[in-house]
């Protein structure tokens, strides 16, 4: 069997997809881009994604089988400097829930909340 990384992939879930868009490209600085749901059933914004490079990719999605919140698992985004992103998040409108801190050797993480009341995470190296 072929080794492979714990994540394939991630959805977001959201109960407003254009407000949760205009979030997550304020914050990351990115152009999410529609795709297509196989099962007919949600709606999906992908981030960008490059599949031959590390990491899992994943989508925004609004879907009648789930819903956003805050206590489940946490997504968090490679960054270069956690603290740029950071300084977006209350303007974008979501609430920044503990600010920078140190992870040891693993670098800097920001825990924030979006939009749609899920947390989400910044992690960089500096």
């Amino acid at each position: 069997m072929t080794k492979m990384n714990a994540v394939g992939w991630f959805d977001i879930y959201v109960n407003d997809l254009s407000r949760a868009v205009a979030f997550y490209e304020a914050v990351l600085g990115v152009t999410l881009e529609p795709m297509g749901d196989p099962t007919g059933e949600a709606q999906m914004m992908s981030f960008p994604v490059d599949m031959s490079a590390y990491g899992a990719a994943g989508a925004l999605t609004k879907s009648p089988h789930a819903a956003p919140g805050v206590g489940g698992t946490v997504i968090y985004f490679m960054v270069e400097d956690c603290a740029v992103q950071e300084a977006r998040v209350a303007k974008a409108g979501g609430r920044v829930v503990r600010p920078k801190f140190s992870i040891g050797k693993f670098g800097w993480v920001t825990l924030c909340q979006d939009t749609e009341g899920n947390m989400f995470g910044l992690n960089s190296l500096k």
